[in-house]
């Protein structure tokens, strides 16, 4: 293996912002920001979501509706379906005006 081409290893503390639980990892994350833990200085970075604040760890789903993926895709594409049979109907009232209109022009 070569020598000097890895990058280093060491603990880096990671942050969460919505909660401020810090949680202390092994990572090559490079950093700017140091800040004190358990009596030590180690590299920080902070995130946004971690385990302590994602809903699938933390057990808080927030359920934002009741319908299904399929049922909301099935009701939008019966509505748009519903929607071009009405523009068809449309499209063949104007088609019939227009047929009466020339009959009675040719007599």
């Amino acid at each position: 293996m070569k020598d000097d081409i890895h990058p280093e290893y060491k603990k880096i503390l990671f942050i969460d912002s919505s909660t401020g639980t810090k949680h202390l990892i092994g990572s090559t994350l490079k950093t700017d920001q140091v800040e004190t833990f358990e009596g030590k200085e180690y590299p920080v970075h902070r995130v946004s979501i971690s385990s302590s604040s994602h809903p699938f760890f933390t057990g808080s789903k927030q359920i934002l509706d009741t319908e299904g993926r399929i049922d909301k895709f099935k009701k939008r594409y019966q509505m748009k379906r519903e929607q071009g049979q009405k523009d068809l109907e449309k499209q063949e009232e104007v088609v019939k005006k227009k047929t009466v209109v020339k009959k009675s022009k040719k007599k």
